[in-house]
Formats: structure tokens, sequence, C-alpha cells
């Protein structure tokens, strides 16, 4: 049965919320299984990297080009999710816009099969298209989570999701790696294998999510408390200005907003510009970049799994902040990698300080969203990690830019945002954070 996958038995029933199975947790872990192969493949490992070489032909602007892309898919996310997760959860939706946000990921990255050498304008208008109902889908299964877990095991249920999340991730990228393999032997070019490799993707997002739609509950029950006017423009403008405002109330969530900005900025570029950094830096060839990715998968499974038991044990803020430490060390040691051995050092603890700071920081803001607005506040953590996005793979890129094109100098840059999110942890305090999201649901029913 689904509901003793061996990872699940890793679960105590005491970890879940009263009238919540094992089966629907896994369900609900397997979307984490289906999207991180898009992630994996195509923003990280294949397609960004294909990119760069292959449709923009190694222009001086390719690197440029890919970051604004990620750029304005980013900002029309951090502008609507915080709206669409109002009305999410005015409407009790979750469910079912996660299924129309996940059929448009699915079929934009199928798309990208399309894009050849030299059609820079369609590749990168699908990878926005792409990448949005990709961050939507985040968001919204995300928010999920306060609903199946108990507070004091927040960590462990997210760091289960994120652990799935990379062997999804590793079993995509694998089966693409096979796929590379064989076709070089026969003498392809990459303008030949790597669209089968999106196709690839595409199926292996599509056919786990059937799952989650079949295992997960749409428990939220409308508030019956008007009607959540419709997503326009304005209106998410307005929504984000209101939500944050109300954020006002909640000091400790608004600093973990702040920190995540700052330390998913730095995560936004080890995903993005891994590929990039791996074979123009340090010489790694394609299917040496696609290997050292499914071991950075591996790496961040087990750093997910694993740092989710930690995170409820030591406490969720000193658990982040020894991921961040981790992340300067990854930036100082990639900056001064030599080799490619010097340069997997630096990847493997990558792997493991990934999976176990966005864990963290998932957890965390299932402790300090209110509970009768979770997709509302896991849209204003959204705005957070795309206001990352933006600001991450932009400032790599310029600087790359401004220093003649020297990544060394983009990539210890970047270990300062790892400093700042550790700055802005340290004023917060996790049961403050927890009263105050519990506060602000009796103030709102008084």
């Amino acid at each position: 049965p689904l509901s003793l996958h061996p990872l699940m038995n890793l679960l105590p029933d005491s970890a879940l919320n009263p009238g919540v199975r094992r089966r629907e947790v896994f369900g609900w872990a397997m979307y984490d299984f289906a999207n991180s192969g898009y992630t994996t493949v195509v923003l990280t490992a294949v397609f960004s990297a294909y990119f760069v070489a292959g449709i923009a032909g190694k222009a001086d602007w390719a690197t440029l080009a890919w970051t604004l892309a990620l750029g304005i898919s980013n900002a029309v996310v951090m502008l609507l999710m915080p709206a669409i997760g109002a009305w999410a959860d005015a409407h009790a939706q979750k469910k079912r816009l996660l299924m129309l946000t996940t059929t448009g990921c699915v079929f934009a990255t199928a798309a990208l099969a399309l894009a050849q050498p030299g059609m820079v304008a369609l590749a990168l208008l699908l990878i926005v298209v792409s990448n949005i109902f990709y961050s939507f889908g985040e968001s919204l299964t995300a928010s999920f989570l306060p609903e199946l877990a108990q507070p004091e095991a927040m960590g462990r249920v997210s760091g289960l999701g994120w652990g799935f999340g990379y062997l999804g991730g590793m079993l995509t990228l694998g089966l693409c790696l096979a796929y590379v393999l064989w076709a070089q032997q026969q003498g392809e070019p990459a303008s030949r294998f790597v669209p089968v490799t999106m196709l690839l993707t595409a199926v292996m997002y599509g056919l786990p999510a059937v799952v989650t739609f079949l295992l997960l509950r749409e428990r939220a029950r409308p508030p019956g408390a008007g009607v959540q006017p419709a997503v326009t423009v304005g209106n998410a403008l307005r929504h984000l200005r209101q939500t944050y405002q109300q954020a006002a109330h909640l000091p400790d969530l608004r600093l973990l907003l702040g920190s995540t900005v700052c330390y998913q900025a730095g995560v936004a570029v080890a995903i993005a510009l891994a590929a990039i950094y791996a074979e123009q830096v340090i010489g790694f060839a394609p299917q040496e970049t696609m290997v050292l990715i499914l071991v950075l998968n591996l790496a961040a499974a087990l750093g997910a799994l694993a740092f989710g038991y930690v995170q409820d044990r030591i406490g969720h803020r000193l658990a982040l902040s020894l991921t961040l430490v981790g992340w300067v060390a990854v930036c100082v040691i990639a900056a001064l990698a030599q080799n490619k051995a010097q340069f997997w050092v630096a990847a493997t603890i990558a792997g493991l300080c990934m999976g176990s700071s966005q864990s963290a920081g998932r957890a965390m803001v299932g402790l300090f969203a209110p509970p009768r607005q979770l997709a509302e506040f896991f849209g204003l953590w959204t705005t957070a990690t795309r206001i990352a996005s933006i600001i991450g793979p932009i400032s790599y890129g310029m600087i790359t830019w401004l220093a003649g094109g020297n990544q060394r100098i983009a990539i210890v840059a970047c270990s300062a945002f790892f400093v700042a999110g550790m700055l802005f942890l340290w004023p917060m305090r996790v049961q403050r954070g927890r009263a105050a999201a519990l506060a602000s649901v009796q103030g709102a029913s008084a």
C-alpha cells in the first residue's frame, strides 16, 4: 500500500493532525517528488546550460538573458501569489488550483522541446511561463503542510516532503542522463537530445502529481465572510499590501521573510547557475554536470530527511542558522576551486545545505502563518522567495558582467546573502511567532 512506503515509516502517527493518515502525507509528499524534476533538469542541470551554449550560441548576453527571464517570471509570481492564495482560502480551492497550475507547467515544459538553436525568444517565453506555473504550484502545495502536521513535527514532515522531492529530481535527472549518454553514443547533437529530456521531465512531473490529486484532501472550508475579488493586477497589488500590513502584527514572521529573501537569493544562484558555473569555469562536460547535479540531489535528499528531525530537536532558528553557515563555506570553496575534485566538495556541501535550509524555512512559515489564511501567507512566503530569485541570479549575472566574465568573484559575493539571512534570524523567537499567529486567529474570531 502507498501508506507503507519505506520513508513513510519514519513518520509516527503522533506527528500528524487528528484525522490525517500517512497515505495522505504520502500523497502530499509526492507533489514534491513530481515538481523537483522541473527545477533539477530545466533550471539547473540541462536546459540552463543548453540555452547559453546552444540556443544563444554562447553570446556575451546569454547568461544575463537567462537570469532576466527568471526574474520576469518571479516578478509575476511575487505580485500575484498572495492574492491567488487568499482566493484559494476564501473558496477552499487550493487543490483545484494546484491541479490547474500543474497542468500549465507540464505543458509549458513539454513545449520547451520545440526550442532549437537560435530560437531565443521562444525559449525565454516558455521558461517564463513554465516557471510561473511551477512557482504557483510550489506555494499551493506548501500551504497544505500545517493542515497535515502537528506544530512540533512540522520540521520532520516538511523534511520528508523535500526528501521525496530530491528523490524525484534524481530519478528524472537519472532518466535524462541515461538517454543523453545513449544519444551521444549514437552521435546525436544536443539540439536532438535536449528536447527529449524536456519531454521526459514533463512526463515525470505529470504522472506522480496524479497520486497527489488522488490522495490529498481539501480540508479547508469557505469562511463565508464575503466574496473574494477576482485576481487582477490592481487587486493583487492591493492585496499584497494588505497582507504585508497584516504581517506587521506578526514581527517574527516578517523577520523570517526578511531572512528568506536574503538566503534564498543565494540558493537561487545555486539552482539557476550551478550547471553554467560547472561547465564554463571548472570545465565540466554536459554529462559530468548531470552526474554532479544527481549527486547534489542525493545529498539534498539526505539533508532534508535527516535535518527535519534535527530541526524539531534543536529548534528551527538554530537549525536554519547552521545551514546558512554551511552555505557561506560553499561559496568560498567554489570560488577557490581549481579542479573538479574541489568543486565536488562544494557541490556536496551545497546539496546538504539546500535540502535542509529550504525544508526548515517552509516549516517555520507553517508555524508563523495564521491557520485560517494558510494559502495567503504561504503566498507571502512565495513572494519573498521570488524576490530572492530575482535578486540572486540577476546580481550574479551583473557582477559577472561587470567583472569581465569572472564568475569566481560573483560566487564569492553570494556569501553576503547568507550572512544577511543570519542577521535577520538573530532577533527572531519561534515561540513568540507561533503565539502571535494563534492570537491573530482569536482576534479575527472575537
